[in-house]
């Protein structure tokens, strides 16, 4: 068996221009463009490279963007000041503060400050308690794109025994309410698990989101299942890794992602379907 490759850069490009139209139409019927506020907090490299590429999708796609590049020394006051600024600016659909955030800043306490209305990354408790109880608005990013996914895929997620490796609020956690609401039976996996091993060898769907290279062996996969490696780690020599190792896990799987080109396409992607669908008052009647 050799598994399909699912190219998130390959979906994400289509789903792209399938937004660009629907700016258009917008644009046509003389509505306002979506617009989209990124905040970018000192000078990490690997953040600046993610900024860049959410700049040059919203220009791909005809968004409104307001970029703001603020010093790493900025005080919790000022950083909240800003978001406020941006709550309350009409132009905006979403807002996004990119992470990692200096150790001063309470990462927590700018998440709550968002306006849950403009969340696009959908991390806001409200937008996620939406989705505990089964009344999503606003998703979460990578899982929301990570269903994409699967759903290109054809499979029928219903019924599947899925694990989820990792439990972060960002990924794992919401991944988990995710597969649920589809209807899969779902063990999230997590540093206190005392056998992932079994956990994985037993699923049909597995998606590992922990960040550490070579995590999850090949012979772990069961054969046709489906693997979403969300990690993506740069080695000592240079190149991107997954949690899954792909060369063995490509010749049990189904279905794999690779990376990179895999989820982080869809990530992008995802959080501009979310200011979009914030634009046309799609979740008006449900957010506070």
């Amino acid at each position: 068996m050799t598994a399909k490759i699912l190219d998130g850069n390959a979906l994400a490009k289509s789903l792209r221009q399938e937004l660009r139209q629907r700016v258009n139409e917008r644009i046509n019927k003389n509505l306002r463009v979506p617009g989209l506020a990124v905040i970018l907090v000192g000078n990490d490299p690997a953040s600046e490279i993610y900024v860049k590429g959410k700049r040059r999708d919203c220009e791909e796609i005809g968004y409104h963007s307001n970029f703001q590049h603020l010093s790493s020394n900025i005080s919790q006051q000022d950083l909240e000041a800003h978001i406020a600024t941006l709550n309350g600016d009409p132009r905006i659909d979403g807002i996004l503060v990119q992470s990692p955030l200096p150790e001063h800043i309470d990462e927590g306490r700018i998440i709550d400050v968002i306006d849950p209305g403009k969340d696009v990354d959908g991390f806001h408790p409200f937008n996620v308690g939406r989705l505990v109880v089964r009344r999503p608005t606003i998703r979460s990013c990578t899982p929301k794109g990570i269903m994409s996914l699967l759903e290109f895929t054809g499979v029928n997620l219903r019924g599947l025994d899925a694990t989820v490796i990792g439990a972060s609020n960002h990924v794992g956690r919401p991944m988990g309410l995710e597969l649920l609401l589809a209807g899969c039976t779902v063990t999230t996996a997590h540093k206190f698990t005392r056998d992932t091993a079994s956990r994985v060898r037993s699923a049909d769907l597995v998606v590992s989101a922990v960040g550490k290279p070579g995590l999850v062996p090949g012979d772990w996969i069961k054969p046709g299942a489906i693997v979403i490696d969300v990690g993506i780690t740069r080695g000592e020599d240079g190149k991107l890794h997954g949690d899954v190792d792909f060369d063995a896990a490509v010749k049990r799987a189904a279905w794999i992602t690779p990376v990179p080109g895999g989820v982080g396409p869809m990530t992008r992607v995802a959080m501009l379907q979310n200011t979009l669908a914030v634009a046309e008052g799609e979740f008006a009647n449900t957010l506070p």
